[in-house]
């Protein structure tokens, strides 16, 4: 069975296409590689309202014969009141990932340590061919650094330090990307839908 992602990020394609083969999805495409352009606007109020927009305009395009899945993420930091949250990719206006780091570093000047606690968040929303939906949560905690660290990873990975077994105290730019996708928010609700899909199998 295929599957069509809300997505052309070659990365996060070929995780997913890895996962979901372990439960029947034999293929997974890209939308470009589906021929589609699906660029809903993103108006929702939470992940869980905009992963579930984009997975059905997405649905809406491919028909019946296709599932497909799309995935809304973001940093909450709880000296921030939850920002950036869903405007984590636009925090500030910013365009560049180094920016938005600044401006959460100078945000959180003087902010001592065990009260910069963050979490990252990632919502997948899995529409079946048959219409049926699936929306799974994933997070994982840790708390925002002093200083960006390390040379991996993308987006507010360098500034995100975790605080669990093996890699305590390094940030997640510092976890190279086979053990970060073992850990990470997105690997968390990944495994969710998985236990969900391999439900409905038994």
């Amino acid at each position: 069975m295929n599957i069509i992602i809300a997505s052309n990020n070659q990365g996060k394609i070929s995780e997913y296409s890895q996962l979901l083969a372990t439960v029947g999805f034999s293929r997974v495409l890209s939308l470009e590689q589906a021929g589609i352009n699906c660029v809903p606007e993103e108006n929702g109020s939470s992940f869980e309202q905009n992963a579930v927009i984009k997975a059905r305009a997405l649905k809406e395009l491919c028909g019946a014969d296709h599932a497909v899945i799309a995935d809304d993420s973001g940093l909450e930091i709880d000296a921030l009141g939850g920002q950036p949250g869903i405007y984590s990719a636009r925090f500030g206006g910013l365009k560049s990932d180094f920016d938005r780091n600044a401006l959460v570093l100078q945000k959180l000047e003087g902010v001592p340590k065990n009260e910069r606690g963050a979490r990252f968040v990632c919502v997948i929303c899995f529409i079946l061919p048959d219409g049926e939906e699936i929306t799974v949560r994933g997070e994982c905690d840790g708390y925002i650094g002093f200083e960006p660290l390390g040379d991996n990873g993308f987006g507010y990975d360098p500034i995100f330090m975790y605080n669990q077994a093996p890699f305590c105290e390094r940030s997640f730019a510092q976890i190279n990307a086979a053990d970060k996708n073992k850990i990470s928010h997105r690997a968390k609700a990944l495994d969710a839908l998985l236990c969900e899909l391999k439900m409905r199998r038994s």
